[in-house]
């Protein structure tokens, strides 16, 4: 039976001795499908004292967190989306305390909207927590408790401190955040300074013995005002009662418990879909044109192979692919129709691309078009960005994952090898495969054990717009052998210009320059590569400054080589005629005697 993670929370807040509560706080527990891929997320925050507006600056802070933070992408990986939650909501209240100034005064820094803000997110087996201010963070597990953030105030002496960092007293906020694996039964607790600068740690660790959290958060603020707090007191506890497995089972929900998708037989009816013709055939699956009963629209039906379909692995591909398809909207990446009906098989739908393969277009094309190469390869990067802003590396881009339909338009396709940054978090094993896409495009840092990045893609692009212009590969068939960094070092680009005298050497350059070995030597953003495709770069080719044996400095010991050979053979030539009329002549006279 597959768990799913599962929580108490208990919470409490007073004025304490205070005529006012500027301190808030509140939890945020979404519905199974998004609990599995961004989780639940708990939020405390203490507004500062000196302002009315600090009761408003804490609601502000906490309210915003639970809210944007599930407005985010799910593919985000978490500290993507909290720091990217926390930061903009940072910047409109120093927005708002600085009413126009340039500057924020020491005045509207003690009256505006300053609070602390510290926030715990779990999600698969690991807690994520973020931190600003003195509010604090801390676990009890083991009948212990451990303190998981420090305060940020500046002590000056004599009992008199500050806020060192808040949230609203500059335009950009430093946030402390960091990961740690959980086990049920452990309990965080999040509490205001009131609680915790009086309280010992026995006494949160009895409190917690209580099983009901409600409770013993209250009497947690009752003992602090009892001990002389003279503050706003507030208390959340948060007790794990069960994990996830962890993995992509976690968000494939009942789907991953299903038997895999048979082999389709064209004219039958599966599921719904009435079964066209098969599309392609391969060792690890299946895909079919098929037609939604209902809508009448053309899906792409994959199911795994007869060999494949009981691999566990080989159906995680597939829901992944369907998951990314379904949660990216772009114009030149495989989207997926609606979700239907519940599912009695395990297997993935996404639209129907009419077209052929980028590999099929190469070869079809005899004479070099610049002007539908530019286009085609700015449609796969503007594809490429969508994935990635999305924190989604595509991993196995390659001619035959690219459709050009009638219109001239591409269309990446096929996700079963992504990475996505949102589900790695729920991993709790490595990737299973050394590579994750096909040899000949798969980025060479891969071969050494590194893992895939962006860099990565961009590299695969490039070796696809080689392919484009050569229909061969810039480094010849060798790289996936190439394991080591010295293997890869003996390794040289071959120009395209070799291969196609059409391309221009500054297009070749830029293709060099996307191709570099080292992802440190590449361009930092696809847009880059794709300007240079269409505009000649100085900062990476000058006419009459780079040689054509400077390209290829290989070349030149193999002329020298060459020539030294041809020297040798000349030389033993040459001896050879000198010496035989005089071995001949003792030839003769032997004979004559």
């Amino acid at each position: 039976m597959r768990s799913d993670l599962s929580v108490t929370i208990g919470q409490y807040s007073t004025a304490g001795t205070k005529e006012a509560n500027q301190d808030f706080h509140g939890a945020l527990v979404p519905d199974a499908d998004m609990l599995a891929t961004k989780g639940l997320a708990v939020a405390i925050a203490d507004g500062i004292s000196t302002s009315a507006l600090g009761a408003a600056g804490a609601e502000t802070a906490v309210k915003s967190f639970l809210t944007d933070y599930f407005a985010t992408s799910e593919a985000w990986s978490v500290p993507t989306s909290a720091q990217r939650v926390i930061a903009a909501t940072n910047s409109w209240m120093h927005a708002q305390n600085l009413g126009g100034q340039r500057h924020l005064s020491d005045e509207a820094r003690e009256r505006g909207m300053v609070c602390t803000l510290s926030a715990l997110v779990l999600k698969g087996r690991s807690a994520w927590v973020f931190h600003v201010g003195d509010s604090r963070v801390a676990c009890i597990s083991g009948g212990r408790l451990e303190p998981l953030t420090e305060p940020h105030r500046l002590y000056l002496g004599g009992g008199t401190s500050f806020l060192a960092r808040a949230m609203g007293t500059d335009r950009h906020v430093e946030i402390d955040h960091f990961r740690l694996p959980v086990s049920v039964g452990d309990v965080f607790v999040l509490t205001t300074d009131g609680v915790h600068e009086v309280l010992d740690n026995a006494a949160f660790v009895a409190a917690v013995s209580e099983s009901d959290l409600d409770i013993a958060a209250q009497h947690l603020c009752e003992a602090a005002l009892a001990a002389g707090s003279d503050d706003n007191l507030t208390v959340q506890l948060v007790r794990i009662d069960s994990l996830p497995q962890g993995g992509l089972d976690d968000i494939a929900g009942d789907e991953a418990a299903l038997p895999p998708a048979p082999q389709l037989t064209p004219g039958k009816d599966f599921e719904g879909y009435a079964i066209c013709r098969e599309l392609h055939a391969g060792h690890r699956s299946h895909v079919y044109l098929a037609r939604d009963s209902e809508s009448g629209e053309r899906v792409a039906i994959k199911v795994p192979s007869t060999g494949h379909g009981a691999d566990p692995a080989e159906l995680r591909k597939l829901m992944l692919e369907e998951w990314v398809a379904r949660r990216v909207s772009h114009p030149h990446v495989l989207k997926a129709p609606p979700v239907r009906a519940a599912r009695r098989h395990a297997y993935a739908v996404t639209a129907f691309v009419e077209g052929m393969t980028l590999e099929e277009w190469v070869h079809q094309r005899r004479e070099t078009d610049f002007a539908a190469f530019r286009s085609i390869v700015k449609q796969i990067a503007a594809g490429l960005q969508a994935l990635h802003r999305r924190e989604i590396v595509h991993r196995d881009l390659r001619p035959a994952n690219v459709i050009i339909d009638s219109e001239g338009t591409a269309t990446i396709i096929d996700f079963g090898s992504a990475q996505v940054a949102g589900l790695d978090e729920l991993a709790q094993q490595p990737d299973e495969a050394i590579y994750a896409g096909t040899m000949q495009f798969t980025a060479p840092e891969i071969w050494l054990g590194q893992p895939a990045s962006q860099s990565s893609d961009l590299w695969s692009l490039g070796a696809v717009a080689y392919y484009m212009l050569t229909g061969d590969l810039p480094f010849g068939p060798r790289l996936s052998a190439a394991t080591t960094r010295a293997a890869q070092n003996r390794l040289a680009y071959i120009p395209a210009s070799e291969r196609n005298p059409a391309v221009p050497d500054w297009m070749d350059a830029a293709l060099a320059h996307a191709l570099a070995l080292d992802p440190a030597k590449r361009y930092g953003e696809l847009s880059e590569f794709v300007y240079d495709l269409s505009h000649p770069n100085p900062a990476l080719f000058r006419p009459g400054q780079r040689p054509w044996l400077a390209r290829r400095p290989e070349r030149v010991w193999q002329a020298l080589s060459a020539l030294l050979a041809l020297a040798l053979a000349v030389s033993l030539l040459t001896r050879g005629e000198g010496s035989l009329p005089k071995s001949r002549s003792v030839q003769t006279e032997e004979t004559t005697r």
